[in-house]
């Protein structure tokens, strides 16, 4: 199973120099891919510009879209935008797709949250026909074209049946998200995926990641507790405080365990989404993975 890492986005404190750091740590390290995703009424830093950087500045990992709320974007400006990091990272993009759970950013973009699922479905079309080059207007296409002739990779970060059912006509795989860092969460997510795949009559199985979110060190229950917290706060205190509690990955025993589990289940890839944006951090990851391959 291969194991990525997400840019410390949504924690406090990443500026260009923990930026770097993260960056040189997760492409020499045990890892696979650099991710960033999406919020806008928040305090993060934007994940497109995060990951065009990262493509610069990194050679071996892939660039992971995690996740683009296609439902907000105008899709022949998306379709330049990724196609501009693919080309930056020598063809090393993956993208997840999803509509996002949070009314909150739709408004703010002023974006209609209604019909956003059928936008989604929309958008994939759209994205994957101007990568081939087809024309947008007056015979123009949007270039630049990405390394791969397909494009790169789309997953689904919709994982109940519904959205299953809908992704297995467009998506390569899905990736799922377990707050309480349960294997057998996430494997139902697989077992799923894998139906929607049969009865839409795919060959071969869906690519299968899921995540969670991590923090290790000193303090290390109470920083991801904390993050998880105001990260969730959009969800309203209580369920921000019961869902934070809830997240065991404080520790190398239960990270090892996590990441053992998720081997059993036949997951593919999982993300981990770090609570801090210290560097160290990173190491500390390095080790658990290393202790259990």
């Amino acid at each position: 199973m291969d194991v990525g890492i997400a840019l410390p986005q949504m924690a406090p404190g990443l500026d260009r120099e923990r930026f770097l750091a993260w960056c040189r740590a997760i492409d020499e390290g045990p890892f696979s891919s650099i991710s960033a995703g999406e919020r806008i009424a928040f305090d993060n830093l934007d994940g497109f510009t995060l990951l065009a950087a990262a493509a610069s500045v990194t050679e071996r990992v892939r660039i992971l879209f995690n996740v683009v709320v296609a439902p907000w974007h105008r899709i022949p400006l998306l379709a330049k935008e990724l196609a501009s990091t693919d080309v930056l990272s020598g063809g090393r993009v993956e993208v997840a797709v999803g509509v996002g759970g949070r009314q909150q950013d739709y408004e703010a973009l002023d974006a209609a949250f209604v019909g956003r699922f059928d936008r989604l479905d929309r958008a994939v079309d759209e994205l994957r026909r101007l990568w081939r080059g087809e024309p947008l207007v007056d015979g123009a296409g949007v270039g630049p074209r990405p390394v791969r002739p397909d494009g790169p990779p789309i997953l689904s970060s919709g994982t109940g049946p519904r959205s299953l059912a809908r992704a297995a006509r467009w998506a390569d795989g899905v990736t799922g998200f377990t707050i309480a860092a349960d294997p057998a969460e996430a494997a139902e997510v697989f077992r799923l995926a894998d139906e929607a795949w049969d009865e839409a009559g795919r060959t071969g199985r869906p690519r299968r990641a899921t995540g969670s979110f991590v923090a290790l060190g000193p303090d290390a229950h109470n920083t991801l507790v904390g993050f998880g917290e105001r990260y969730l706060a959009v969800f309203g205190e209580r369920a921000a405080v019961g869902l934070s509690r809830r997240m065991p990955l404080h520790t190398e025993e239960a990270l090892a365990g996590f990441l053992k589990g998720l081997t059993d289940a036949g997951c593919d890839e999982v993300v981990l989404v770090p609570a801090s944006s210290d560097p160290a951090l990173v190491g500390r990851i390095a080790e658990v993975v290393r202790s259990v391959r």
